[in-house]
């Protein structure tokens, strides 16, 4: 496997995904802006998407993969059979967890927005809209399980662009906004749930060469099948902590007007790069580095381990910086136009760029998470992700009255360095994993390399400040500009400092 190219593929699509999806926030910031409207669509839309998140961003394949890999040695009908269970037994699961929640859907709303309950309005409609999102779930977790299978054959290209499907039918529905009026956050709604169903179908068409699902009420648990479901809870927290942390934050920002919406345009921005430095590096390197395990071939997991991690850092040193310098022109030229106001703008741009300090440490829980995971072992992270979810909390909690809003980036971002740290920790402690000199010496010219683009980008902006100012609507063509220009700053640099060479892209893991 070569980790860079397979990266890339992976990346290639997840970078689509996440542009497409800017297109769709940035309609959605036109028509809807940071108002009552606007936090009830979120709520109901960040519900589904979370899910979508905690079963598709690595948590459903760290429980799968390593289990159905070892199904794959015993045989094809072995295989089958444990994948066709756990089929059967999530879409029963799922079901029933989409039926209760609709039946009680008031209650629902008033645990994940609670400070909506003092504005009625608003408190119905994100019951009314979550209702509407809420089947979503389903079909997308049983994306995730379709494509966990394509990953274990070392397929990522179709699973990781299938969520583009989404932001499709939702930039479709947004492009009708004027004509829809108040109706649009409903049929946005509706969207939502139909992009779950197509998106399920979509990855069927390409699963079915590996398998073929067929649901049945009747079902063998076998230990092979307990054991998965033994190790699911404890990976989708532990994979998840990061979205579970920015959920507990949507929670506490609901008490503020506003808050909801600012926070969710900010996490969009920092989500692009963790997508490709944690998620996708995560994902890639989880199948082959179970596979050496198995095999105990020692030098082979070093390097990959090495190599991801290092590729991790690359990726996400860089992105840190550029949005610890540049976070309100990013948000002003992304999100700026419209019901988006001045106001809105530099508070996104205040919780970006306290996500921003956290974003490396993002990135880290997902490659140190997949060492483990590999393993075969999902509750160490489960412990480290509850100590971080926990502290996540108490930050928040304690200082939201003195500091509202902008404590939930800053909690979420400390809860995860916490969280990476115990990682590192227990990974170094258990001899699965040691920094060594090459990668230290790796780690140094990175960081050089991200100063030198820091610096260049600072000068450019600089520069270019009337350009990007909030009054110029054409301030999103100069920093694409901005950001191309960095990008080929820092790639040359990097080259020249050693921090990345052409000859990595050929190296087989």
């Amino acid at each position: 496997m070569n980790i860079i190219k397979s990266t890339g593929t992976f990346s290639f699509y997840t970078l689509i995904s996440r542009i497409s999806g800017y297109l769709r926030d940035i309609l959605i910031a036109i028509f809807l802006g940071s108002g009552p409207i606007a936090d009830a669509f979120f709520v109901a839309f960040r519900i589904p998407n979370t899910f979508r998140r905690l079963f598709g961003e690595g948590s459903f394949n760290a429980a799968f993969v390593p289990s159905y890999s070892k199904e794959l040695v015993k045989g094809k009908k072995k295989s089958e059979n444990f994948a066709n269970n756990i089929f059967n037994l999530l879409t029963i699961f799922l079901f029933a967890l989409v039926l209760l929640v609709e039946l009680f859907m008031p209650f629902f709303v008033s645990l994940i927005a609670p400070g909506f309950k003092s504005n009625p309005e608003k408190f119905a409609l994100a019951i009314q809209l979550t209702k509407i999102t809420f089947p979503f779930i389903l079909f997308v977790s049983l994306a995730s399980f379709f494509s966990a299978i394509l990953n274990s054959h070392n397929r990522f290209a179709a699973a990781s662009a299938a969520p583009i499907i989404l932001n499709i039918i939702m930039i479709g529905i947004l492009v009708f906004g004027k004509v829809l009026g108040e109706k649009l956050v409903i049929y946005l709604s509706y969207g939502v749930s139909i992009a779950g169903f197509v998106q399920a179908i979509f990855l069927i068409l390409f699963v079915k060469k590996f398998f073929k699902p067929k649901f049945k009420f009747k079902f063998n648990i076998t230990k092979e099948v307990k054991l998965f479901f033994k190790k699911l809870l404890p990976s989708i927290f532990s994979s998840g902590v990061t979205q579970i942390n920015i959920l507990v934050g949507t929670i506490i920002a609901s008490f503020q007007a506003g808050a909801v919406s600012i926070l969710y345009y900010a996490d969009r921005i920092y989500q692009i790069n963790l997508a490709i430095a944690g998620i996708a590096i995560g994902t890639i390197i989880l199948p082959k580095l179970s596979s050496y395990i198995q095999q105990n071939k020692q030098l082979e997991i070093d390097n990959i381990q090495n190599k991801s991690l290092e590729l991790s850092i690359l990726l996400s040193f860089p992105a840190m910086l550029a949005l610890i310098i540049a976070n309100e022109e990013i948000v002003s030229s992304l999100f700026g136009y419209g019901s988006f106001d001045k106001t809105t703008v530099r508070n996104s741009a205040k919780a970006l760029l306290f996500f921003s300090l956290g974003l490396p440490a993002f990135s880290l829980i997902k490659i140190f998470s997949s060492f483990i995971f590999a393993r075969d072992n999902t509750k160490i992270p489960f412990y480290f992700s509850t100590i971080s979810v926990l502290s996540n909390i108490l930050i928040s909690v304690y200082y939201f009255k003195d500091l509202g809003f902008i404590i939930i980036p800053i909690a979420t971002s400390i809860s995860s360095w916490i969280n990476s740290i115990l990682l590192y920790i227990y990974l170094h402690k258990k001899n699965y994993f040691k920094l060594k000199k090459k990668l230290i010496i790796q780690i140094i010219r990175i960081t050089v390399s991200t100063i030198i683009m820091g610096i260049s980008l600072q000068n450019l902006l600089y520069y270019f400040d009337n350009q990007l100012s909030f009054e110029n609507n054409y301030k999103f063509i100069y920093l694409i500009f901005l950001v191309i220009l960095s990008i080929v700053i820092y790639f040359l640099v990097s080259l020249i400092t050693k921090a990345f060479k052409l000859s990595d892209i050929k190296i087989k893991y």
